[in-house]
């Protein structure tokens, strides 16, 4: 499977605020790290089950990392550099990850960008060994604004996973994205078991 990562950190690129919530309220975060059932208020998960099984490993125990906010969406226009995969329509999500919150053993990782790389580099790394597969990942280091409770906002990052199934049919897309999301969340349990050994 195709990977590879960037860093998105100029004053136009996109950041999140942790938490956050939309102005109107009615969009916010759900801190599925505590609370499994509260993905039931994710809509993108409940129409999309591939999702939901990704967001439920991603926020589990053996799971070094939470979700912050995820979308899903399908585009009939492939760029140039798509054509690689000789399709016509692509399944593309993202999901915003963070390391684990406060009080967790990677609590300053939060706040650390060697870190941050670390785990993009060895994260592309164990994706390439993936077969070969009409689908990417595109992992993207970003700032991100921690409202803490204890201090005044503190800037730190996070990363966004994007992730593209491509097919000549929705459904062939759709397939080969669900393929990438489970070799997708195999890696960030991999990456967690890693760190809590101390290898990375």
């Amino acid at each position: 499977m195709d990977a590879e990562f960037s860093v998105e950190l100029g004053a136009e690129d996109d950041a999140l605020e942790f938490p956050w919530s939309s102005p109107d309220g009615n969009l916010r975060y759900y801190d599925l790290k505590h609370q499994p059932d509260l993905l039931l208020y994710i809509a993108e998960a409940n129409e999309y089950q591939e999702l939901g099984r990704y967001l439920s490993s991603a926020n589990s125990a053996q799971s070094i990392f939470l979700t912050a906010k995820c979308d899903v969406w399908t585009e009939d226009e492939l760029s140039e550099a798509e054509e690689i995969y000789e399709a016509k329509t692509k399944l593309g999500c993202y999901i915003d990850h963070l390391f684990a919150e406060p009080g967790d053993e990677v609590e300053e990782w939060r706040f650390s960008f060697e870190r941050h790389e670390r785990l993009a580099e060895r994260l592309v790394e164990l994706l390439g060994r993936v077969p070969p597969i009409s689908a990417a990942v595109e992992c993207m280091i970003r700032r991100c604004y921690y409202h803490l409770d204890d201090e005044p906002v503190r800037p730190g990052y996070y990363m966004t996973l994007y992730l593209f199934g491509y097919g000549d049919y929705a459904i062939d897309a759709r397939r080969r994205w669900g393929i990438g999301l489970d070799l997708l969340q195999n890696v960030i349990l991999q990456l967690s078991a890693e760190v809590r050994r101390g290898e990375l």
